[in-house]
């Protein structure tokens, strides 16, 4: 019976330079491995993004489960500050270096190795489909939502699918995700008039008014947490004048927020209650402030119920934890899956994704393509 070697299919993906938005060769080699074990593979390629979809089984079929992935990576950054290659997949005592072997090329290759050794050894009655994309850590326009306008059109569906993002802060098993957090970004232009700063009075001066408005947002408590999620955050990360002259008021200056949010509000209440800040700071200083939103997704839940069931019990099985159902963390693709079918993510340990001499522990790969193995038994069992 065949038992594709899940660690090793990670070295090869760690071996193709997928730095966003390249290919590196990581789709082909995917796309090999499944057409080989009888899936149908096609290319949904779109705005210089390479994406992958493969289905095992009949299309339509209402037992299907999916799994959604990504093998982009983000630059290597400093490449001397790394001790291995970051494309060399070097195993030392037991440890796998490169970029992406967490974030995560070892949980596609956990899940593909998995998907293929199930179908093969052990047919369902139903069907696989595997949604692979090189655009999660970009702007994500043109990745998973390009499979899943592709399978709209294509009448392809997943029944459920697993995001196999990293998801466990310490220990194998110890969280899995079921909804995510919105994000926004708000961009803040304050414009005045430049003036001499010992004649304030013949000039408007915009930083008061940033420094206004940003204390208003900072301050205000935008809820206490609700049933799945933490309260939500809203933190200034920037605020700019570009001014080096100490004699001179500044005609323009700028600021961006982040607001992390939880499912009390959405990104038209948010922006619709920075408006409102804006226009009052705005009477009151008579500075003009433009504000530009832009919303990478909303926040979403998958109630608990029978497929964070069927996740935790594999989980529980293989490493003996049951995972806290978590909505922390940024964003991910589930944000885009959870529009087509109820959706969970479960992976890796991710203390190293995207930092120096990234990091996987050869012995948790194929434990988690054990889970994956577990999880695909029990659904179609």
């Amino acid at each position: 019976m065949p038992n594709t070697d899940a660690a090793l299919l990670t070295a090869q993906l760690i071996r193709c330079p997928s730095v966003t938005p390249e290919e590196g060769g990581a789709l082909v080699l995917l796309e090999k491995v499944l057409s080989d074990a009888g899936f149908a593979c096609a290319r949904v390629d779109r705005g210089g993004v390479s994406n992958l979809f493969a289905r095992w089984g009949d299309k339509g079929h209402p037992r299907t489960f999916g799994f959604n992935g990504h093998t982009d990576v983000v630059p290597i950054g400093d490449a001397a500050a790394w001790t291995a290659n970051p494309f060399g997949a070097e195993i030392r005592d037991g440890i796998m270096f490169g970029r992406g072997a967490t974030d995560m090329k070892s949980g596609v290759a956990a899940f593909a190795a998995a998907a293929v050794d199930f179908v093969t050894n052990t047919p369902p009655d139903g069907a696989v489909i595997l949604t692979i994309t090189g655009d999660e850590e970009g702007d994500a326009i043109d990745g998973t939502t390009a499979l899943l306008d592709y399978m709209d059109r294509e009448r392809e569906k997943m029944s459920v699918c697993l995001v196999g993002e990293p998801t466990c802060p310490n220990e194998m098993g110890d969280m899995m995700k079921i909804g995510r957090r919105g994000s926004l970004t708000a961009y803040f232009t304050f414009t005045g008039v430049q003036g001499h700063s010992a004649y304030p009075h013949r000039a408007k001066n915009p930083l008061p008014a940033m420094a206004r408005l940003m204390d208003r947002m900072s301050s205000h408590v935008l809820d206490e947490g609700t049933a799945h999620f933490d309260a939500s955050t809203l933190a200034v990360v920037t605020m700019d004048t570009g001014n080096p002259a100490t004699n001179v008021i500044p005609a323009e200056c700028r600021a961006t927020v982040n607001i992390r949010f939880n499912d009390a509000h959405s990104g038209a209440s948010l922006t619709d209650w920075m408006q409102g800040l804006v226009d009052a700071v705005g009477a009151d200083t008579g500075v003009e402030i433009d504000m530009q939103v832009k919303i990478s997704g909303e926040s979403f839940i998958t109630p608990p119920g029978p497929l964070s069931d069927l996740v935790a019990a594999s989980v529980r099985a293989e490493t003996g934890r049951d995972p806290e159902l978590s909505t922390s963390g940024g964003t991910s693709d589930a944000r885009f899956v959870q529009h087509h079918c109820p959706v969970v993510e479960f992976g890796l340990v991710g203390k190293t994704m995207h930092k120096v001499d990234e990091n996987v522990p050869v012995d948790q790969i194929h434990q988690l393509k054990a889970i994956y193995s577990r999880i695909l038994r029990d659904y179609f069992g």
